[in-house]
């Protein structure tokens, strides 16, 4: 199958589920969402994955086992091609439309404490402040989960405190519900971001390990 876009019918499914996120609903729209939105996310996948490796589709039911909230179903879609633990590019379609990101998403333990190893280190720390001044000038967001304190273990005054205060670092880019990714465009507007990203991508992927 080629990758022909997202179809307007794919949002409509995500703008309904948001208000009626229940089994009923599911079950008499599943085939909207088979076609789509699973359909044109397993052409994206392969048409991506030459480049850039293959991408986990999610599945559409949420784990509500330890949530306060128990609708069942994810109000979006999302895929990620990993290329270490927690690292990758993602691609996500919701009711906002399309949004593509690269990052690491989650560090805990001796990969945070590499992360910040390498952004203390003047050479590693400033090749990352060059990768994001890039990515923030061709329009893209930084984020990620952030301390409000400072890091045990470094000073309020360093030059790169506000990226050691990071516990995941991730950018991202909102496309929106533009015409464009109802076409076939889409693809290159992904494939862009992603090639875009591939040094943040890297860099995560040398430094951000057990």
């Amino acid at each position: 199958m080629t990758f022909e876009g997202f179809p307007v019918a794919a949002l409509d499914f995500y703008d309904d589920l948001e208000v009626d996120n229940t089994k009923s609903f599911w079950e008499a729209h599943k085939h909207v969402y088979a076609e789509s939105v699973k359909a044109p996310f397993e052409a994206l996948a392969a048409a991506l994955e030459p480049e850039f490796g293959r991408m986990k589709v999610f599945r559409p039911y949420r784990d509500v086992r330890f949530s306060k909230d128990k609708t069942p179903y994810k109000t979006h879609q999302g895929g990620f091609v990993g290329v270490a633990p927690s690292t990758g590019w993602y691609v996500q379609l919701a009711p906002q439309g399309l949004m593509t990101g690269g990052g690491f998403y989650e560090a805990s333990g001796p990969r945070l404490a590499h992360f910040r190893e390498a952004v203390d280190h003047d050479t590693y720390g400033s090749e990352l402040e060059a990768i994001l001044e890039g990515l923030v000038g061709l329009g893209l967001e930084v984020g990620g989960d952030r301390l409000k304190t400072t890091p045990r273990g470094y000073d309020a005054d360093h030059p790169r405190i506000e990226l050691l205060r990071h516990r995941s670092l991730t950018v991202r880019h909102h496309h929106g519900f533009g015409p464009a990714i109802h076409t076939p465009d889409a693809l290159e507007l992904i494939r862009d971001d992603w090639r875009a990203l591939r040094p943040l991508v890297e860099w995560a992927q040398r430094h951000v390990q057990d």
